[in-house]
Parts: structure tokens; sequence; C-alpha cells
């Protein structure tokens, strides 16, 4: 009986993975046809809806040209920095945010050198390196007295390499992790605040596609600091790059 309800249960899981797919997929369509009729608005909500329900660099960077060709050159950086930060080996997403850069004039995020080592490689095999360095070093240590090995020079390289490379890509998951604070201002001409209310006084105004990091949150308010200045934008007015395709902050 057990059996059964575990079968049952796995076809259950399974059909329901192959409906996703599958809806994924037609969003995905949808949005190729409708951008080919030059119906940029409605192609870039196709998808957005199939990135929202399966994330994927491809997706994103459809999603990109899509916004781009509607005008909104804000939301189109957003969306190729997030197929970067999916797939750091996308040459579209990274040759479209350059041609983006050199259309708008602006710079591209202030990154430190840990983030900047952070973006070779996906954010899920830095912290799967880690891990396996980490073993490498350990096993390296442990297990040649368990077998009683005979003393020799490759166990002490071993462990060397190991922790040289847990101590690197440790460094790198941090440079992930802050990373997760940087955005980008979606609305053009955008007021950054001096108070996070809509009666503050605007200090300064910052075009969409500006990179900005994130410091904190109150409110319906991000206190962000640009390049060039600092304040307070409204969540709808900034995006951040791994917060789920598509959904508002």
């Amino acid at each position: 009986m057990k059996l059964c309800r575990h079968i049952f249960l796995s076809a259950l899981l399974f059909a329901a993975g192959i409906l996703r797919a599958a809806t994924t997929n037609d969003f995905f369509a949808q949005g190729l046809e409708l951008d080919r009729a030059g119906h940029f608005p409605e192609a870039a909500a196709a998808f957005e809806k199939s990135a929202r329900a399966q994330p994927a660099s491809g997706t994103l960077v459809n999603l990109g040209l899509a916004e781009w060709n509607r005008g909104h050159a804000g939301a189109a950086m957003l969306a190729w920095e997030q197929a970067h930060w999916l797939d750091p080996f996308d040459l579209r997403a990274e040759s479209n945010l350059k041609f983006a850069r050199l259309v708008t004039q602006l710079d591209e995020p202030q990154l430190k050198w840990f983030e900047a080592a952070s973006t070779w490689l996906p954010p899920d095999a830095w912290f799967w390196m880690a891990g396996a360095s980490l073993s490498l070093a350990a096993g390296a240590v442990l297990l040649p007295p368990v077998f009683r090995r005979k003393k020799s020079g490759w166990p002490p390289a071993l462990a060397a390499l190991g922790c040289c490379v847990f101590l690197f890509s440790l460094t790198t998951n941090v440079g992930v992790v802050t990373r997760t604070e940087i955005g980008f201002v979606l609305k053009k001409n955008a007021s950054l605040r001096l108070t996070p209310t809509r009666e503050a006084e605007a200090i300064a105004t910052v075009p969409a596609g500006t990179a900005a990091r994130k410091l904190r949150t109150r409110g319906n308010y991000y206190f962000i600091r640009t390049a060039d200045a600092a304040g307070w934008i409204e969540r709808e007015e900034f995006g951040l790059v791994c917060a789920e395709p598509g959904v508002s902050p």
C-alpha cells in the first residue's frame, strides 16, 4: 500500500513538473511571436512570466531586448544583469549590456575585488567549490594515517591546495552575498530623496539604468548609493539583480 502511494505521489510530482515546463515554454514561445510582431510590451510580459516560472539566462536576454525596444532601458539592463548572474558565460547578455551602457553613457556597478571575482562563475559553483576544496584538504590530512600510507609529499601538497582554493572560494562566496545588494534604477529621471517619504526634498535625479547599492530599507523605500549620490528611492523604482525576475522589490 505504501509503495502504491509513493508511486502515485511520484507520478503527480512528475506530471506537475511537465506541466510547469510546458507552461513556461508556452509563455516563451508567445513572447517570441509577440516580439517578432513588434508588440514589445506584451512580449516583455510573456517573457516575464516565463522567467518567473523558470529563470533562465536565455529568457532574461529576450526579456531585456523587449524592454529595450519598448524604451525601458533600466528594466532591460536589469534583465541582462540577471541573465549574467545566472550564467556569466552568456555572451549575449554581456554584449547587450556593453551596448546599452555605450548608448546611455552609464557606468558598470562598482565592485570590490572579491565581488568581481565572484562573477567568474555562477553563484552555486562557488558554494560547491568551497565544500569540495575543504573536503579535499581534510581528506589529504586525515586519510593517509587511517590507511597507513607511507609518508610522501603529495598529501601535504593536496592539503595546501585545498586550503588555498577553500579560502579563495570562501571569499568569493562573500562577494556573491554582498552583490545581492546591487540593483538598477528602473524609472526615468528617478528622484533620490532626503527622507523616505513622498513629501521629502529631492536631492538628486538619476537616469534609468544607473547602478547602485542598497544600504538599508525603510517601509516602501530603499536607501541606495550610486557613484555620485545617495538617498531614498521607492522600491518600485529600483530593481535588485538577485530579486525574482519580473517581480517588483
